[in-house]
């Protein structure tokens, strides 16, 4: 018997397919617009809702709550034992009405200004380094002194500190209550204490003695105590001076003058390098322009000419007669004014005792500008008259000094 193949297939296909093709279609099409139908009610919905979303005011009790969180929230410590769920919550401070009020109340710590100025005061550190002190000894030890400076502790003296030179009978030229001026070598150490000196006092005020000598142009008197290689040494006021052999008036046999006193000026003083240095020959020369006044008239030999001027030889002195102090004319070039070995006459208008430097001036000896170029035996012939006009200006000048 044999099986109908056409009956067969109308079975399979029944059995796969549970609806036609066209069911199949329409439904996936009334499906998707059932889907559009509710999206688009969602939306809607949405919409209407923010539409009608209600405002939230805040009344005065409210803000006032807020504020009041605002401003305790550092201080409820409470909140660091609860779980983050419960800092997340929203407080509820309807059964609240806390005001928060911090108070300061003065206790035993608190002061006012003019004590706290006070303290200060009590507690500033006395003795800064470089200053110079009144103090009181209190106190001698063997190996130096303690010295009441008016601080929270005395200030200490080393004994190497106390003088100048090696002290013998230290505690008999020290004693109890003496007055004393010192000098702040080193800063307070961690007990307070200062260290003080005697002897760099003493020394600064050396220097600031000898620089004051010099500038004036004074001349000393030192005894030569020791020589080198070099030169002489000395003692200026605590201060080691030294002459150096080229300004000895006769540095052949230098040796012999130990013992001996000379008179001599200050050539150099650098009291930051320690360097005192001393000159016969200049002393020589500044006690001749010590017999020299402003708007003497001088005569002297042209030494040299130099691009900036004239050296002219005033018996054992040298001045400069620089080409600005020359002339009111125009030169165009010194040789044609005055010469090497020429003698000539003019006024000394400047004198620096320190640097031991004179200055000259022929311009003031003309009637006319350029007339010492014109006519320059003239000039010279009547300089004694012509500079007895020009004593009102130096006069003038030194007052105005």
């Amino acid at each position: 018997m044999g099986v109908n193949n056409k009956n067969a297939q109308d079975n399979i296909q029944t059995k796969g397919n549970k609806k036609p093709l066209q069911v199949l279609h329409i439904s996936k099409k009334d499906t998707q617009k059932i889907d559009n139908e509710q999206t688009n009610s969602q939306e809607e919905i949405k919409k209407e809702n923010i539409a009608i979303k209600p405002q939230i005011i805040k009344d005065d009790s409210v803000k006032e709550s807020d504020d009041i969180s605002e401003n305790t929230k550092d201080f409820d410590i409470s909140k660091q034992d609860l779980t983050q769920q419960d800092l997340n919550r929203p407080l509820n401070f309807s059964d609240q009405n806390t005001e928060f009020v911090i108070e300061r109340t003065v206790d035993e710590f608190d002061f006012d200004e003019s004590a706290f100025l006070e303290a200060l005061n009590e507690n500033e550190p006395i003795g800064a380094t470089g200053e110079t002190i009144s103090g009181k000894v209190i106190a001698i030890e063997s190996d130096g002194l303690y010295v009441d400076i008016g601080g929270k502790a005395p200030g200490y003296m080393p004994k190497k500190e106390c003088g100048l030179g090696v002290i013998t009978n230290f505690k008999e030229r020290f004693s109890l209550g003496l007055e004393m001026e010192v000098l702040v070598i080193k800063e307070q150490n961690a007990d307070g204490m200062v260290t003080v000196s005697a002897r760099a006092l003493i020394l600064r005020q050396s220097w600031e003695k000898v620089s004051s000598s010099a500038k004036n142009g004074e001349l000393i008197d030192v005894l030569v105590n020791g020589f080198n290689r070099g030169g002489l040494t000395c003692d200026v006021d605590g201060l080691r001076g030294f002459i150096p052999r080229s300004q000895l008036e006769d540095g052949q046999d230098y040796q012999s003058f130990v013992g001996k006193t000379l008179k001599v000026a200050f050539l150099e003083v650098n009291p930051e390098s320690r360097k005192l240095v001393l000159s016969e020959k200049k002393a020589s020369l500044v006690s001749k322009l010590t017999s020299l006044e402003l708007g003497q008239l001088i005569e002297g030999e042209v030494l040299a000419v130099k691009p900036y001027g004239f050296f002219i030889d005033l018996g054992g002195a040298s001045g400069l007669l620089h080409q600005s102090s020359l002339t009111n004319g125009s030169i165009r070039s010194l040789r044609e004014v005055f010469r090497e070995g020429e003698i000539i006459k003019a006024l000394i208008s400047e004198i620096d005792l320190e640097k031991g430097r004179i200055g000259l001036n022929t311009a003031l000896l003309e009637n006319s500008a350029g007339e010492l170029i014109i006519d320059k035996q003239k000039v010279m012939q009547e300089a004694t008259e012509r500079a007895l006009k020009t004593k009102a200006l130096f006069d003038k000048k030194e007052q105005d000094k």
